[in-house]
């Protein structure tokens, strides 16, 4: 069942929960992971997680010619795919994370100190539905694997669109719905068996890691995702499946 939200509530994994609430729950389970947070992506993921975000950093293009390029990476705290756009670009390109968990950005401010980068990475502490950026502000926007966690997603993509420059382009990278015949069961049974009990072994959280499991369940199939983008102002929509439908890279342009 998709992730829903109406005036009062929304999901907070399969729960129902008063939908003001629902990011105090996220921020709880941020905190609990966010030292073992990349380690557990290579585990959950067998390393998948890698070549998705390197598909991420393709589309988003970074110039390597030294020109100028700003990129917002949004509950991206522990800096991952935004060193990976800096390291793929030139001189000019920049980047801003920004996260509503202060622990998360503690993370990623120490490891871009370590690579030599803080001088192109910032990290602001913020919110996705209510960006701390003026209009028009950056030449790409990216998420990746955060938005299922906003409370209300469309305020966070009609905030997406807000701080674009025209011309820009909305990148979200998230989970999605396994579309291989009998795969699906295979997932289920290692997302809901093993993942947790990484969680409780790796980060110290299975509850964490339960809840992130069904996040994912309840978020929108690509279509209906899709579709929300496009209502937020985002044009040339479109979306790519990888790995049997495991993630979908979805895109739309700030025209």
């Amino acid at each position: 069942m998709p992730q829903t939200t109406n005036r009062r509530h929304a999901d907070f994994g399969f729960r129902r929960v008063d939908l003001d609430t629902k990011q105090g729950l996220v921020d709880d389970v941020f905190h609990s992971v966010a030292p073992r947070y990349d380690l557990m992506n290579d585990l959950m993921s067998v390393g998948l997680h890698r070549a998705w975000k390197d598909a991420l950093v393709t589309a988003v293009n970074p110039p390597r010619s030294g020109r100028a390029f700003s990129l917002l990476d949004v509950a991206g705290g522990t800096g991952d795919v935004a060193l990976r756009v800096i390291d793929a670009g030139g001189a000019g390109v920049r980047a801003t994370v920004c996260d509503i968990n202060p622990d998360m950005l503690a993370v990623g401010r120490d490891r871009a100190a370590e690579r030599g980068r803080d001088h192109a990475l910032s990290f602001v502490l913020g919110n996705a539905e209510a960006l701390p950026f003026p209009d028009q502000s950056f030449d790409a926007y990216t998420i990746a694997f955060g938005i299922r966690n906003v409370p209300r997603i469309e305020a966070a993509l009609a905030d997406a669109h807000r701080v674009l420059r025209p011309g820009s382009r909305f990148l979200c990278l998230e989970f999605s719905t396994v579309d291989v015949p009998g795969l699906e069961a295979l997932y289920d049974l290692y997302s809901f068996n093993v993942i947790p009990v990484l969680g409780r072994a790796v980060a110290g959280d299975a509850d964490a890691y339960r809840y992130l499991v069904e996040s994912i369940r309840r978020f929108p199939r690509p279509d209906a995702f899709a579709a929300m983008i496009g209502a937020a102002g985002f044009r040339r929509v479109s979306h790519r499946v990888m790995t049997g439908g495991v993630v979908a890279l979805h895109s739309g342009w700030r025209l």
